[in-house]
Parts: C-alpha cells; sequence; structure tokens
C-alpha cells in the first residue's frame, strides 16, 4: 500500500478517461453533460453525467461586537426555510474574494473587516464539475441596504457563536457547503484557543 502523502491527497493516479461527450442541456445555471468514460482497467461506462456549474463562494462574516451575519431564505428544492451563511456565484472576469465581497454586500449590506479564504470544497465531486471557494470575513459592518436580484427573497439575521454553534450541532445547516466551513471555523478557534491557553501558562 502506497505511503500517505499529503502534498498529493488529491492527485489524477486512476483518472479515467473520456472516450464520448455531448450535451444534453445548457443554461446560464445548469448544464448537463453526457460523457463515455473508460477506466484504468479497461471497462467503458456509457452512462456517465456531468453537471457543470460556474464556481461559487460562500462567507462567514462576522461584525465588530461578534455577531454573525446570517440569512433566512425559502429553499425551493427541499421545500424549507433556512439558515444559511451569505453565497453565491463567481461572475466572468471576478476573482473568489472580489465575488465574495460583492455578494456580502448585495444580500446583507455589509462589508468590510478582514477576508481569508478558509476552504475549498466540491459539493459533489462525483457529478458536479465546480468548486466552492469558502471566505470568512472578520469586523464587517452595516454600509449599505440589500440589493437583491428580482428571484431573491433574503431575510438578514445577526445570531451569537453560541446561536450558530447551536443551528451546526442540530442539524439545522442543512446546506452542506455552508456547514463544512462553519464547523471549520468552530473547530480552528477552538484549537487555537486552546493552544494560546497552553502557550500562556
Amino acid at each position: 500500500m502506497k505511503e500517505f502523502d499529503i502534498e498529493n491527497a488529491i492527485g489524477e493516479d486512476g483518472k479515467w478517461e473520456t472516450v464520448g461527450s455531448e450535451y444534453l442541456f445548457r443554461r446560464p445555471w445548469l448544464t448537463v453533460r453526457h460523457d463515455s468514460v473508460r477506466l484504468p482497467d479497461g471497462r467503458i461506462n456509457p452512462e456517465f453525467y456531468v453537471l457543470e456549474y460556474p464556481d461559487w463562494i460562500n462567507v462567514i462574516a462576522i461584525t465588530e461586537d461578534g455577531l454573525f451575519v446570517m440569512e433566512r431564505q425559502f429553499r425551493y428544492g427541499l421545500g424549507k426555510t433556512c439558515y444559511e451563511i451569505p453565497a453565491g456565484v463567481i461572475e466572468d472576469g471576478e476573482t473568489p474574494l472580489e465575488a465574495a465581497m460583492r455578494e456580502l454586500s448585495e444580500e446583507t449590506g455589509y462589508g468590510g473587516g478582514q477576508w481569508q479564504e478558509l476552504m475549498l470544497v466540491s459539493g459533489n465531486p462525483s457529478t458536479t464539475s465546480n468548486l466552492t471557494h469558502c471566505f470568512l470575513a472578520r469586523g464587517v459592518k452595516k454600509i449599505s441596504d440589500q440589493h437583491l436580484d428580482n428571484t431573491e427573497d433574503i431575510r438578514v439575521c445577526l445570531l451569537t457563536e453560541d446561536e450558530v454553534r447551536q443551528l451546526l450541532v442540530s442539524d439545522k445547516i442543512r446546506q452542506a457547503l455552508m456547514a463544512a466551513p462553519l464547523w471549520k471555523y468552530f473547530y480552528t478557534e477552538t484549537f487555537s484557543t486552546s493552544s494560546e491557553s497552553t502557550y500562556q501558562r
């Protein structure tokens, strides 16, 4: 068995060969591609489907007084109104950071602060082609009104750290691409605080 190598944890070993490809559906927010693929041992899978999306962003935004800028909106696919963090699509010509700042401002009216990219995740690497860039913005403040698209209906909520943690541990953050960076944030904060306390002693 090959030894664990963190530098090559994501690679192309065992890559499949595309032997045929056609588009079944192409719209601005969703493209469905039908591929035929050959596995490394020569087997052919003639029915493999890929959903192509543009890359996405989401933002954990924390105000100057430590409140999390959260959203509530109805999600038609699930049929439920959920708590979420601000998120959106990276538009042509934008960097992920530019898109994250724009989406936070448009959806919530908050901006400014200190920004860092927290993680990079895929919603489903088996059948989707895009990635989600997850950002952490500390010290944001209200800078404008919301500027929503015609199809958006978003309510902004300011929650405490404890309230957001309760949502996570109670499985009330249903969007996996948002739960992942929130879990990483709380893990990192806990680890950092623990390390600092140990060092100070």
